[in-house]
């Protein structure tokens, strides 16, 4: 008997904006020292008065033209009551019947609803006491909604990561999840009857898009084999424990009922076709280039390889870095077919997808860290161009981007100064070949007796002979001269 499992996604994200939700403190997530960034508005003194932030409500209505969604016209903002220490007046500023944006896809995943609330308090449990951090409260909170159309947890995953990339590029939030700036809730079901759901479980404490993998992949598992066994899914709220790596039971699910909505009374309700901003038109030219626009862009313009194109826009930074590095290598406009320059373009432009993926890949992943901002683009594409134009070596190439990456510089010169720079002297390379040849006899008679692996062999002895300097090609035209 086969089990299908079910998922739908529930994100929290907040919102990058000067002040909070609905006052004018400070919204810093980066800020370490506890209650500073407060006010008597997100303390919930009695008689103040919350204002709603056109930021955030701006940041809402380009995610939602983002994803295809519809703008609602009319808007307000309802009282979710709950009593948490987190929440200082006993309820929750958020959008129940009438969200700002509703429908939409990401990534193949069908959207439900976003909407926008404020965030609650950071709350720290330890030895027997809990502290209660209000700098957090009331920051701006979108809450994305997915329908139940997610069947496994590596699509799950890949909607996470590709919304967190959105929110980015939109500039509406960094969404780290290591911070908290980004939650992710899983609601998981397990059913052996077509077109029926089975009973959901919500999972939270997914902290990286690797634990919303395997919080997920745990969940399916736990309740098909509890089905199986002839037992009872349970509707509850699990948590996830990475270093178990298992989902462990917090509380049984609240539904809305319990929440009590009811329309805000302290706030005025939206008409968003009243705003000239928010107009459709003034969002959709404030749009910047798409992740998925930015891909097509690639494939379709640059001719690079699909896997190439996901590495490079799987982070903002890295994207635009590398735009930066075609427009250094195309100071004009990117040539079309018409101009006799396309060839040249698309090969550097290949060759610069591949230090990119590759060399200065392998850079960061020792450093620990992408440092893109502190690395001039245009140094990376004189680098590639040098490369090109068989000025420089593979090898040389390698060992030049190390030492530009490490104290910046002009890759010419560091090439110079390193004897990396290729040498086209025949007669300078022919001397080192014949001492090359007078110190490997084996290998040349391996070569004389028709072995290709002696060759490549000799190539190789000539180029570390030369330092990376000598042009390969050459000196396998010289060697085979020689020993001719």
């Amino acid at each position: 008997m086969e089990y299908r499992p079910t998922i739908g996604l529930e994100v929290h994200a907040e919102l990058k904006t000067k002040t909070k939700m609905f006052c004018d403190s400070r919204n810093d997530p980066d800020e370490t020292r506890p209650n500073v960034n407060i006010c008597p508005v997100c303390l919930a003194h009695p008689g103040t008065l919350p204002v709603i932030n056109r930021q955030a409500v701006a940041h809402m209505v380009r995610i939602g033209h983002a994803i295809g969604g519809t703008i609602a016209d009319f808007s307000e903002f309802d009282r979710k009551s709950y009593f948490y220490p987190d929440i200082p007046k006993g309820y929750q500023i958020s959008q129940y019947e009438h969200p700002l944006v509703t429908g939409g896809e990401l990534a193949g995943v069908t959207v439900t609803r976003v909407h926008l609330e404020e965030d609650t308090a950071r709350s720290t449990h330890t030895k027997g006491k809990s502290l209660v951090d209000f700098n957090r409260a009331g920051i701006p909170l979108m809450e994305l909604v997915t329908e139940p159309v997610i069947h496994d947890a590596l699509t799950a995953g890949h909607f996470a990561r590709e919304l967190q990339l959105l929110l980015r590029t939109l500039g509406a939030g960094e969404a780290n999840l290591e911070k908290g700036e980004m939650r992710i809730e899983a609601n998981i079901s397990v059913s052996n009857e077509e077109g029926v759901l089975g009973t959901k479980v919500e999972v939270k404490n997914l902290n990286s898009f690797r634990s919303v993998e395997r919080a997920i992949a745990f969940e399916i598992e736990r309740q098909t084999a509890l089905i199986k066994s002839g037992g009872k899914v349970v509707q509850e709220t699990r948590g996830w424990d990475e270093s178990k790596q298992s989902t462990f039971h917090q509380r049984f699910k609240e539904g809305s009922a319990d929440y009590r909505y009811f329309p805000e009374p302290d706030l005025p309700k939206l008409f968003l076709s009243e705003i000239p901003e928010f107009s459709s038109e003034a969002i959709r030219a404030s749009l910047p280039e798409l992740p998925w626009e930015r891909r097509a862009r690639y494939v379709k313009n640059y001719a690079l390889k699909e896997s190439d194109v996901a590495y490079l826009c799987a982070t903002k930074e890295r994207a635009d870095f590398f735009d930066a590095v075609v427009i250094a290598l195309a100071p004009l406009e990117t040539p079309t077919e018409s101009r006799s320059e396309l060839s040249e373009f698309l090969s550097l432009t290949v060759l610069a997808a591949n230090y990119v993926v590759s060399d200065l890949a392998g850079i960061y992943a020792k450093k620990g860290n992408e440092e893109y901002e502190i690395f001039d683009p245009a140094m990376l594409a004189k680098l590639v161009r040098l490369v090109y134009e068989n000025k420089l070596s593979s090898r040389g190439a390698k060992d030049t981007l190390a030492i530009l990456v490490e104290r910046g510089g002009d890759p010419e010169t560091i090439a110079r100064e390193q004897g990396l720079i290729q040498v086209h002297d025949t007669a300078v390379l022919q001397e080192a070949i014949r001492a090359m040849v007078a110190e490997e006899g084996k290998a040349v008679e391996e070569y004389r007796t028709g072995k290709e692996a002696a060759l490549q062999y000799l190539i190789g002895k000539s180029m570390k002979a030369t330092k990376g300097a000598g042009n390969p090609a050459l000196l396998k035209e010289l060697i085979i001269k020689e020993l001719s």
